[in-house]
C-alpha cells in the first residue's frame, strides 16, 4: 500500500491532513486480518499491563529483595528508561531491516527478561530483568504499531483496528492495577512477572504464523549520529522526569540529566537538518498533524496518568478504601473505556480525527473538573463517575491522535511516524506524575493537594485542546 504524501510532507504550504471523513459503517475484517489484529493487540496489551501490574506489589517486592523505599522507584525507572529511550531508534530499524523480525525479537527478549525478573535472587538481577523488559517493549511497540498501520488500509479498516488497539492499551493499564493487587495478595509479587512471561510466550507462539515481513523498499543507511543523540537525549530526559518525584527537581542528578537531555535533543535537531538520510525527517516534524497531533497525545497521556495516580492516593489515604476496593473503582473505568473504544472509530468516521481529538481533550478536561467535587469524607461515587467518563474521552483522544499523526504518511515512514506516536505516549506516561502528581504529596494536607492537582490538570487539558484545535485548523 502506497499512500501519497500531502504537500506538507515536503515542507511546502498546503492543507492539514484530512480529518478522515470516512464512512461511519464499521469495516469488516477477514479471518486472517482478525488473527493479525489479535496478535498485535495482545502484544500491546501485554506491554500496557507491564506499566501498572507491579505498582501495588512494590512494598512486598522491596521487603523480599532488600530494596529500600527510596530504591523502589528503580523497579519502574529501569523499565521506563529503555522502553522510552529506544522507541524511535527501534522503529526506524524495523523500517529498514524488517518489522516482523524486530517484533519477534522484542517478544523473545521481553519473555526471557520476565522470567529473569520472576526468579530474581536479588535486586541486581531483578533490575536487569526490568531493563531488558523495557528494551523488548521498545522493539515491540513501534514495530507492532507500524505492522498494524501498514496491514490495515487507511480509512474505516484502520480506524477500527486502531480503536481496538487503543481500547486494549487503556484496558491493559487498568487490568494491571487490579490484577497486580490480586496476584500479590494470593501468589506473591513474583506472579506478576510470571504472568508477563506466560503472555509473551503465547503471543510469540502465534506471531510467526500470523505476520508477514514488512520493510521499506529502499535500504538507506542508518543515521548513526542521529540515533545516538536522540536515544541519549530521551534516556536522559526520561531519567530526569522519572526520578524527579522522588528526589525533587533541585537534586543534582536530575538537573544534570535535564540539561544533558535538552542539549542532546537540540544537537539531534542540528544533526538531522544536515544529514543526507536522517533518522527523523524534519519536514515530517513540520507537518501540523504530526506536531499538534502528538501534542494532543502528550497531554492526554500525561494528564490522565496523573489523575489515576492522585485518585489512588485519595481513595486509599483520604477515604481509607482497601486496595481491592480501589481496584474496583478503576475496574469500572476500564470497562467503560472498553465500551468507548468500540465506538471511537464510528465517531472518528463521522466527525474526523481532528474534531474527535479536540472534543476528546475538552471532554477529558471537563470530567476531570468534575473531580473537584470530591469530599474529604466521601466521594467514591463522584470519583468513579468522573474518572470513568474522563477515561472514555481519553480513549477517544488516544485513537484520534494516532490516526491524525499517521494519516497520509507513506508506508516507508510508518515506523518513524508510529515511533513518534509511541514515544509521545511513553514520555506522557513518564511526565505527568513527576510534574503534577508530586504536588499532591508535597502539600500539608493530601486532600488539598488532590484538589490542586485536579484543578491544574483540568485547566491544562482545556487550554491544550484550544491550542491543538488552532494548530490542526485547515488552511483556507
Amino acid at each position: 500500500m502506497a499512500i501519497e504524501s500531502p504537500p506538507e510532507a515536503t515542507g511546502t504550504p498546503g492543507p492539514a491532513a484530512p480529518s478522515l471523513p470516512h464512512t461511519t459503517r464499521p469495516a469488516r475484517l477477514s479471518g486472517r486480518s482478525r488473527l493479525i489484529l489479535m496478535v498485535l493487540c495482545a502484544a500491546q496489551f501485554m506491554v500496557a499491563l507491564d506499566f501498572s501490574v507491579l505498582n501495588v506489589a512494590l512494598p512486598a517486592l522491596g521487603t523480599d529483595l532488600g530494596l529500600s523505599t527510596s530504591q523502589l522507584q528503580w523497579a519502574i525507572t529501569a523499565f521506563a528508561l529503555p522502553s522510552g529511550g529506544f522507541l524511535l531508534l527501534f522503529g526506524r530499524i524495523g523500517d529498514l531491516y524488517g518489522r516482523r523480525k524486530l517484533f519477534l525479537t522484542g517478544l523473545a527478549v521481553f519473555g526471557a527478561a520476565s522470567l529473569l525478573a520472576t526468579f530474581a535472587w536479588g535486586p541486581v538481577p531483578f533490575l536487569a530483568g526490568r531493563a531488558l523488559q523495557g528494551l523488548g517493549a521498545a522493539a515491540i511497540v513501534p514495530t507492532g504499531m507500524s505492522l498494524l498501520t501498514t496491514t490495515f488500509r487507511e480509512g474505516p479498516e484502520r480506524d477500527r483496528a486502531l480503536g481496538i488497539s487503543g481500547t486494549l492499551l487503556s484496558l491493559g493499564f487498568t487490568v494491571g492495577m487490579v490484577a497486580g493487587g490480586v496476584l500479590t495478595d494470593t501468589l506473591g509479587w513474583r506472579s506478576t512477572m510470571g504472568l508477563l512471561a506466560l503472555a509473551s510466550a503465547g503471543v510469540l507462539t502465534l506471531a510467526p504464523k500470523a505476520l508477514a515481513e514488512s520493510r521499506t523498499p529502499q535500504r538507506p543507511k542508518l543515521d548513526v549520529p542521529g540515533a545516538v543523540t536522540v536515544t541519549g537525549g530521551l534516556l536522559a530526559l526520561i531519567y530526569a522526569l522519572s526520578t524527579a518525584a522522588q528526589n525533587g527537581f533541585g537534586h543534582a542528578d536530575v538537573l544534570i540529566a535535564l540539561v544533558l537531555g535538552v542539549a542532546l535533543l537540540v544537537t539531534f535537531a542540528v544533526v538531522e537538518s544536515r544529514a543526507a538520510e536522517p533518522l527523523v525527517s524534519l519536514p515530517m516534524l513540520r507537518r501540523r498533524t504530526v506536531a499538534f497531533g502528538n501534542l494532543g497525545g502528550l497531554l492526554t497521556f500525561a494528564l490522565m496518568s496523573t489523575v489515576v495516580f492522585v485518585l489512588t492516593l485519595y481513595l486509599q489515604d483520604v477515604l481509607g478504601l482497601s486496595a481491592f476496593a480501589t481496584g474496583l473503582v478503576f475496574g469500572v473505568q476500564g470497562l467503560l473505556s472498553a465500551v468507548a473504544g468500540t465506538y471511537a472509530p464510528r465517531v472518528i468516521g463521522r466527525f474526523g480525527a481532528r474534531r474527535t481529538l479536540v472534543g476528546s481533550l475538552l471532554g477529558q478536561g471537563a470530567f476531570v473538573a468534575l473531580l473537584l467535587a470530591l469530599g474529604e469524607h466521601g466521594g467514591v461515587l463522584v470519583a468513579t463517575v468522573g474518572v470513568s467518563l474522563a477515561s472514555m474521552c481519553h480513549l477517544g483522544a488516544i485513537v484520534s491522535y494516532g490516526l491524525a499523526v499517521t494519516s497520509g504518511v507513506p508506508d516507508a515512514e510508518q515506523g518513524l511516524a508510529t515511533g513518534l506516536v509511541t514515544t509521545t505516549q511513553q514520555v506522557g506516561l513518564t511526565l505527568g506524575i513527576p510534574l503534577l502528581g508530586v504536588l499532591a504529596t508535597t502539600q500539608d494536607e493530601l486532600f488539598t493537594g488532590v484538589r490542586t492537582v485536579m484543578a491544574l490538570d483540568a485547566a491544562l487539558l482545556l487550554v491544550g485542546a484550544a491550542v491543538v484545535a488552532a494548530g490542526l485548523r485547515r488552511r483556507g
